[in-house]
């Protein structure tokens, strides 16, 4: 199945007319992206974002967190819960700094070569700040595009080899490929939440758990 460049054209329309105003979509650096994505994994946007303002007030770049002792940043993560991550970010600083001269590498390989760094987490990274054209997929996002695609059948290794090229098909498709994929993930956030979807796809009326920050009280429609 081939994306229609329309369908990346809606997301990204409807995108600029919805979106949070979160702090880490203020700035496209690597660092703050990346310390995002791994704050986000397994927590809600309304945890994360003071955690997330905090940490960069005690760590505004990634060769402070290098320098910084693990026990401190342990003790900054405290709270957020899945301590792990805190314990990849620094690790992950370190080779950074050490490997790369304090830039978040450039190459899907050696981003997945750091610590906590899975393909999801690196596409967003790469898209986001560098512009690269990688997917993001993740169980939301293949949610979504299951809804959108009507890709049907149990989860297995063939339907995520389909959803991860309709992800590929879409960021190809998109002018910016980083906010193609911001988009997805604020739709499966806001519109294509976990409940059943309602008629015309992902189209819902009430206001999403955990949204903040929405024009109104009600979630957007979908833009498919």
């Amino acid at each position: 199945m081939t994306i229609p460049r329309s369908d990346a054209t809606r997301l990204l329309v409807w995108y600029r007319r919805n979106r949070r105003d979160l702090p880490w979509r203020r700035s496209r650096d690597p660092y703050r992206i990346w310390v995002s994505e791994i704050m986000l994994q397994q927590t809600t946007v309304r945890v994360v974002v003071p955690y997330y303002r905090r940490f960069i007030r005690l760590f505004p770049t990634v060769r402070a967190l290098a320098s910084a002792r693990p026990s401190r940043v342990l003790a900054a993560w405290s709270g957020l819960g899945y301590y792990r991550r805190a314990r990849h970010l620094s690790a992950a600083a370190r080779i950074i700094v050490g490997k790369h001269a304090g830039h978040f590498p450039l190459r899907l390989e050696e981003a997945l070569a750091l610590p906590g760094v899975g393909r999801y987490t690196a596409g967003a990274i790469l898209s986001i700040a560098y512009g690269a054209r990688l997917p993001v997929l993740d169980g939301n996002v293949a949610r979504v595009l299951s809804r959108r695609h009507l890709v049907r059948g149990a989860d297995g290794p063939a339907r995520r080899r389909r959803l991860w090229r309709l992800a590929g098909d879409l960021a190809a498709a998109a002018p910016s490929p980083g906010e193609l994929n911001q988009a997805l993930m604020e739709l499966r956030a806001t519109v294509c939440t976990a409940a059943p979807p309602a008629p015309r796809g992902c189209r819902r009326s009430s206001r999403p758990p955990g949204a903040r920050g929405r024009r109104s009280r009600s979630a957007p429609a979908s833009p498919w």
